[in-house]
């Protein structure tokens, strides 16, 4: 199991690709990076969580969404041309499921 340790907002610019189906993705703006930690303390690694409260290995993510990557286009250059601005049924009442245990 993997504890938060940190949690930071992300600068505009930043978005997470997702495979949606064989032809096409689709980005979404990351809104904060958080730092996980093995329960052990044996490894860390930053995921981003999207806008529509997803991240690579969430087992709530959008069915048949598979992470591809995180990219940065500067706010002046505009969205990535597959960016979607999410509807109100894709946006969740509860926003991203991450809890804050505090490191000991």
């Amino acid at each position: 199991m993997k504890r938060i340790v940190e949690i930071v907002p992300a600068r505009p610019g930043w978005y997470a690709r997702w495979q949606v189906d064989p032809e096409g993705t689709r980005c979404y703006p990351v809104t904060l990076w958080a730092l996980l930690e093995e329960s052990d303390g044996s490894g860390r690694e930053v995921v981003g969580v999207d806008c529509v409260g997803q991240w690579p290995g969430a087992d709530d993510n959008e069915v048949g969404g598979e992470f591809v990557r995180y990219l940065f286009q500067t706010p002046d250059s505009g969205a990535p041309e597959d960016a979607a601005s999410p509807t109100v049924g894709e946006l969740r009442e509860s926003g991203p499921r991450l809890q804050a245990i505090p490191a000991a």
